[in-house]
């Protein structure tokens, strides 16, 4: 399925050592589980290997922005990861890297032309956005298309 690049020197700061990182990592996605059974994630020299049964494509998706929006880790692996009923990972959402000055407002008026859909934004990303108003630049993630 595929390896997804991210900026490993932003996001939350889970773990102090690589040695920490696959409990801390795969804790992490469980907390806020998006629709991943049995999950299990393994921190190798950056990258997060994410292994499971996701509930849908959309699930895969969160894990991975879950995951690569960790400081420390610089790509996310989903080879491993099944998708129920054979689901593909195609989906109209687009991923964003937001930028210095972007706001969840501005996102919006680009993608949508309204400022005001941003809570769209908000509640596609709840696993990676936990306050509207503490994105970061560098930070991943998802836009959905439809509304």
């Amino acid at each position: 399925m595929g390896l997804f690049d991210f900026v490993s020197d932003i996001g939350k700061k889970l773990f102090h050592k690589e040695e920490e990182a696959s409990s801390a990592v795969t804790a992490h996605i469980a907390e806020d589980n998006p629709g991943i059974e049995n999950v299990e994630v393994t921190v190798e020299n950056g990258t997060a290997k994410i292994s499971g049964a996701a509930a849908t494509a959309s699930a895969v998706e969160k894990a991975v922005l879950m995951a690569g929006n960790i400081a420390g880790i610089n790509n996310v692996n989903i080879d491993n990861l099944e998708i129920a009923n054979g689901e593909q990972l195609a989906s109209d959402d687009e991923f964003y890297v937001i930028q210095k000055g972007d706001t969840l407002w501005k996102i919006a008026e680009k993608a949508y032309g309204k400022g005001i859909k941003y809570k769209a934004i908000v509640e596609a990303n709840k696993e990676v956005i936990k306050h509207e108003d503490k994105i970061f630049p560098g930070q991943k993630i998802r836009i959905p298309k439809s509304l």
